[in-house]
């Protein structure tokens, strides 16, 4: 039974306490108090600290105690596993070292970035987590969100999960059955998805934008504002989910979005309009981390920005397709050119020199084309 208790920590003179089950309190004569766990295995008496008591509550203590002594019964050193792990590289270090030795295997230079991209955004939240540490919990959180809603991209996803973790086991940083494997271990979570298809997106009519545009403003929710901004930039949904707030620059007015969260793997710079910088000083003043659409939890990005899509009851269009809607407006309403509008949706067109040129070039010249456009969309909200 144990015969400690909190109180009894906290009023502890020097000396060594025992709790029971080889855990001691060690109070030093200055009243420094560690937690000691006294054990013997291979005929050798050893002793492993477990931290100081002024930040491992007495509960603590005991859960990493009975956990040391689990490893014991097994006939593994906790001191010398807890060096090891020690070792292990966290699941982003370890994902760019996959990509890195991929690498020369990709079709083309996109493909390199959509397999960094989909994990940076995606799977944010295990970036800094040790590989021996990812559960099948973690993977999980990570396909959940977009496994219906984004059917191809949450497939490659899990592929890509799925290698980096086996690149963990084939180097002795993990043990036992991949947590991203599918067969006989996430079908049994995940539903069947969708078939997968190929082609345009389901784009909403430009004429319908601003009374969609107007339900949304009313429907409550990071997301909905998240949608907005996305409609408003004509961006894609991954770059937004994926924006944090050291892309603003507040003197110009403009996003600057770098290569590496870019389908097309360039830097590109968005003109914001009055609408979009009104959403951004929304959030700043409400701002929980890097992200500009935080998510629920903590230090992660938003995950989807469909939800007032399907609340709102619209089944015939998709958040990407209003990139669609923005081209038929532009095109059919107004007298921009069709270079220009291609660029406000950073698609490439001309050699590297050219594209280059242009971007920079028409920064200025897109602007007034996306505040005619942030006014169109706005234009039933008045």
């Amino acid at each position: 039974m144990a015969k400690l208790t909190a109180l009894k920590v906290q009023k502890a003179k020097p000396g060594r306490y025992g709790d029971g089950g080889n855990l001691y309190l060690d109070v030093s004569s200055t009243l420094a108090k560690k937690w000691i766990l006294r054990f013997r295995l291979h005929g050798r008496n050893r002793e492993m600290g477990l931290g100081s008591a002024k930040v491992v509550s007495l509960a603590e203590a005991r859960d990493n105690a009975a956990a040391a002594l689990h490893k014991i019964a097994k006939g593994i050193d906790p001191i010398d596993d807890r060096q090891k792990s020690a070792e292990v590289p966290t699941f982003g270090a370890l994902a760019d070292e996959v990509r890195n030795s991929l690498s020369d295997g990709f079709r083309n230079k996109k493909h390199r970035q959509q397999w960094q991209n989909t994990l940076e955004i995606y799977a944010a939240g295990m970036k800094t987590k040790p590989v021996n540490a990812i559960t099948t919990g973690d993977i999980l959180d990570v396909l959940k969100p977009i496994w219906l809603d984004k059917p191809e991209t949450a497939s490659r996803l899990r592929g890509r999960l799925e290698k980096v973790l086996d690149a963990a086991k084939s180097k002795g940083f993990r043990e036992g059955d991949n947590p991203a494997l599918w067969r006989g271990h996430l079908d049994h979570w995940l539903p069947k998805q969708p078939t997968l298809t190929r082609g345009h997106h389901k784009a909403m009519d430009s004429e319908k934008v601003p009374g969609f545009f107007r339900q949304l403003k009313e429907f409550h929710g990071t997301a909905a504002v998240a949608l907005r901004f996305c409609i408003l930039t004509s961006a894609r949904t991954k770059e937004v989910l994926g924006s944090v707030w050291s892309e603003i620059d507040w003197d110009s007015g403009t996003w600057n979005r770098p290569a590496n969260r870019m389908k097309a793997g360039r830097d590109h710079q968005v003109p914001l309009s009055c609408q979009a910088l009104d959403i951004l000083k929304t959030q700043r003043d409400q701002r929980l981390n890097q992200y500009i659409f935080p998510g629920r939890k903590q230090d992660r990005p938003l995950s989807s920005i469909v939800k007032p899509l399907k609340s709102l009851g619209v089944r015939d269009a998709t958040v990407h397709g209003f990139r669609s809607s923005f081209t038929d407006w532009a095109g059919d309403e107004t007298d921009y050119p069709p270079d220009l509008i291609e660029i406000c949706l950073a698609h490439a067109s001309g050699d590297k020199t050219t594209q280059a040129y242009r971007r920079k070039e028409a920064l200025e010249r897109r602007r007034p084309i996306m505040q005619d456009w942030a006014n169109f969309c706005d234009s039933a909200c008045s």
